[in-house]
């Protein structure tokens, strides 16, 4: 189906968490307007859907500003920041869209990438994936993101984008699984994993416009836990390899010191050793013990019945 053929109905719903964006929402206003004008007329409406992830400054009352003033915006505020995972799922509750899709606020992705992936959903692909051909990004922030999408290549999706995945597009089919997954969970690795055959599209992505970011390491790092805990078994199988490694080292040790000792060749002297095999293996087992709680927490955040988000107003 070519763009020119799109049903007059047809509509994007673009979801955009935001978390202490006040000062950057004029510009990303300015830029919304514009990029609505495009869609139009490539024959696609725009659903836009705004969620406030417990802002502490002045995001919420320029939303609803804007929302006076864009009529059919919806605004959904949260009762407190839940992360951005969560507001996304939130705010995917209120899609109505064909296709729909999240944006950052800080418009680091272009809105320019967003209309050359509708046209490819408009040509009939149900998951249109932009990945990153360069960033603007400082380097220890550039240097974690890869050895991130490594490990994400190497335990998860081996044919994951290997610049990363900045924007989803996905069809209105994809939204029930989306709503289902489990809590916390990385949106745009769980989209990829769900099977359908991606359009991939690059990308160059730019600093943001809002200067310091509130993604912090501490919450990159988190996220990256729970995207590794989240879809792969392997850090347990590892945990057993490196086990089992330590157990057959040991064994092969104790018999070299059995042999030693029938022989008469063992000196009393071995305290250093005895101390680092130990330290080795004490150090093996609190890593390990560390792995097997990040999985069962997993588990008791999944079923202890909490919300992964609360809405605290809606505004439709």
């Amino acid at each position: 189906m070519g763009l020119i053929e799109c049903s007059a109905n047809a509509k994007l719903s673009l979801i955009i968490p935001t978390y202490f964006n006040a000062d950057s929402l004029s510009l990303l206003f300015i830029e919304l307007e514009k990029f609505e004008t495009t869609l139009f007329a490539l024959g696609l409406k725009l659903e836009l859907i705004f969620v406030d992830d417990g802002s502490g400054d002045d995001t919420f009352p320029r939303l609803m500003e804007f929302r006076r003033t864009r009529i059919g915006t919806k605004v959904i505020k949260l009762s407190r920041n839940f992360g951005a995972p969560a507001a996304v799922k939130a705010g995917m509750r209120f899609v109505t869209g064909d296709c729909f899709m999240f944006f950052a606020a800080d418009l680091q992705e272009p809105l320019d990438q967003v209309v050359r992936m509708a046209k490819q959903w408009a040509d009939g692909h149900k998951l249109v994936l932009s990945a990153r051909k360069s960033r603007a990004d400082p380097l220890a922030t550039r240097a974690f993101a890869a050895i991130y999408r490594v490990l994400i290549r190497l335990t998860i999706k081996r044919d994951y984008p290997s610049g990363g995945v900045g924007l989803v597009l996905m069809d209105k089919i994809m939204l029930g699984p989306m709503l289902s997954s489990a809590k916390n969970i990385n949106p745009n690795v769980y989209a990829f994993w769900l099977g359908f055959s991606p359009k991939v599209l690059e990308y160059d992505r730019a600093m943001s416009a809002s200067g310091r970011s509130r993604w912090t390491f501490r919450k990159k790092f988190r996220y990256a836990i729970d995207t590794f805990t989240g879809f792969s078994v392997i850090p347990i199988r590892l945990m057993s390899a490196l086990g089992l490694t330590a157990a057959i080292c040991s064994f092969a040790y104790a018999i070299r010191i059995v042999i030693a000792s029938a022989s008469g060749d063992i000196e009393v002297s071995g305290f250093a050793t005895i101390v680092t095999v130990n330290a080795f293996l004490g150090g093996c087992t609190l890593f390990m013990l560390g792995v097997i709680g990040e999985y069962l927490w997993r588990i008791f955040d999944q079923v202890n019945g909490m919300p992964e988000a609360v809405v605290a107003e809606e505004h439709l």
